[in-house]
C-alpha cells in the first residue's frame, strides 16, 4: 500500500473532523469518504483505522462513527503527561551522549529542512519522548506515555503549523540540559513544552468549536 497516499487521507480526514465537516456521530464510510477525497478505499481504511486507534471514532453499531476530544480530556491527558514525562527528562541525563547528539542532528535537520512529506517530524518527536521514556527502564511508563501521545497525535504540524519551530526549539533545549548532566532542568523544560502543547491544542478545539456552532 502506498502510505504516503494513506497519510493524507488521515490528514485530510482528521481536518474534516476539526472542520466541522464530519461531526460528531457521522459515521466514517470508506466508500462515501474515497469519492469525497478522490482516493481509494485503501488508504481510506488504513486512515480510519489509524483515527480509531486515536479514539477519534467508536464502533456504533455497523458503523464507525465520529468522536472528538473535549478540552476536559485534553486537560487530563496533558496533565498525565506533565507529571510522568517530565519524571523521564528528570531520568534521562543515563542516556548515552551519542544517542542525544543523534536526537539533536534530527531535529536541527527539520529546522533546516521542514516536517518533511515521510512524516519525519512525527518519527523524530515520537523516538525523542520515547528515548527519555526508555531511560527509567519502566515499561508500564513507557506504554502510558505512549497511549497518552496517542490520543492528542492528530494535533500535528499540520494543524498547529505554529507550534512547529517552536516545538523543535524546545527539544533542543532539553537535549542540551541533558547533555550538560542537569536533569533538573530537563524535566522543567519538558513540562513548559507540554503546557505549550496543551494550550495549542486547546486553541485549536476551542476555534473548532466556533466554526461548527457548538
Amino acid at each position: 500500500m502506498n502510505q504516503p497516499l494513506a497519510q493524507q487521507a488521515y490528514g485530510k480526514i482528521i481536518e474534516m473532523i476539526l472542520s466541522g465537516t464530519l461531526m460528531p456521530g457521522d459515521a466514517l464510510q470508506e466508500a462515501k469518504l474515497g469519492d469525497t477525497l478522490d482516493m481509494s478505499r485503501t488508504p481510506v481504511r488504513e486512515a480510519i483505522k489509524r483515527i480509531e486507534a486515536e479514539g477519534l471514532a467508536v464502533q456504533d453499531g455497523r458503523f464507525l462513527k465520529v468522536r472528538t476530544l473535549t478540552a476536559a480530556e485534553v486537560e487530563e491527558i496533558f496533565f498525565l503527561r506533565r507529571v510522568l514525562e517530565s519524571h523521564c527528562a528528570r531520568q534521562a541525563t543515563s542516556v548515552a551522549v551519542s544517542v542525544l547528539d543523534e536526537l539533536d542532528a534530527r531535529v536541527r535537520h527539520l529546522l533546516q529542512h521542514g516536517p518533511g512529506e515521510e512524516d519525519e517530524q512525527r518519527r523524530v518527536d515520537d523516538d525523542l519522548h520515547r528515548t527519555f521514556a526508555l531511560s527509567t527502564r519502566n515499561e508500564m511508563m513507557v506504554s502510558t506515555i505512549a497511549d497518552l501521545r496517542r490520543r492528542t497525535c492528530m494535533f500535528d504540524h499540520s494543524n498547529l503549523p505554529h507550534r512547529f519551530l517552536k516545538s523543535c526549539e524546545e527539544h533542543l533545549e532539553m537535549l542540551d540540559a541533558l547533555r550538560a548532566g542537569d536533569g533538573d532542568r530537563a524535566g522543567l523544560l519538558m513540562a513548559e513544552h507540554i503546557n505549550h502543547a496543551r494550550d495549542a491544542i486547546l486553541e485549536r478545539l476551542a476555534l473548532s468549536l466556533e466554526r461548527t456552532g457548538e
